[in-house]
């Protein structure tokens, strides 16, 4: 096949990719398209058959190899600070809370599992601060006074 036949399949597959929400699976025969297309330009492979023996080992190998590594980096911003931004939230406990035991508190309009971590009872509607997360259980103490 022509060289630039290939260069276009490349970039049609990445246009694909792009129209497409976040799978990562036809970039990587938009590479091996690229790849191969490179390759025949500078004379490497003559025979059609080669070709299309090659663009799925590549594209197959690539995506074997590269696509988990690569989800992981693009979803690592995701995961970082969404649930941490909470620490310094004033929370409002939905009923009494004795010290050290667990209860429900609203946080930014929405009900959250809560453990007051103070030395005394949290009245229901009394402010209190986010001290730390825990999976999806907060940790509060009162609010001290200025």
């Amino acid at each position: 096949m022509i060289w630039w036949y290939w260069v276009v399949l490349g970039l049609a597959l990445t246009a694909i990719e792009l129209a497409t929400p976040g799978g990562f699976f036809f970039i990587f025969f938009a590479v091996s398209a690229l790849l191969i297309g490179l390759v025949e330009l500078v004379g490497g492979l003559q025979q059609d058959w080669m070709q299309w023996s090659l663009f799925p080992v590549i594209s197959l190998a690539c995506l074997a190899i590269f696509r988990k590594p690569l989800l992981a980096f693009m979803q690592r911003g995701d995961r970082e600070g969404a649930v941490d931004s909470l620490v310094n939230e004033v929370a409002l406990p939905t009923s009494a809370i004795p010290a050290g035991q667990h209860g429900r508190a609203e946080l930014r309009g929405t009900t959250w599992s809560v453990r007051n971590i103070d030395t005394r009872l949290l009245a229901s509607g009394e402010r209190c601060r986010v001290v730390a997360v825990r999976d999806l259980e907060l940790d509060i103490r009162a609010e001290r006074g200025p």
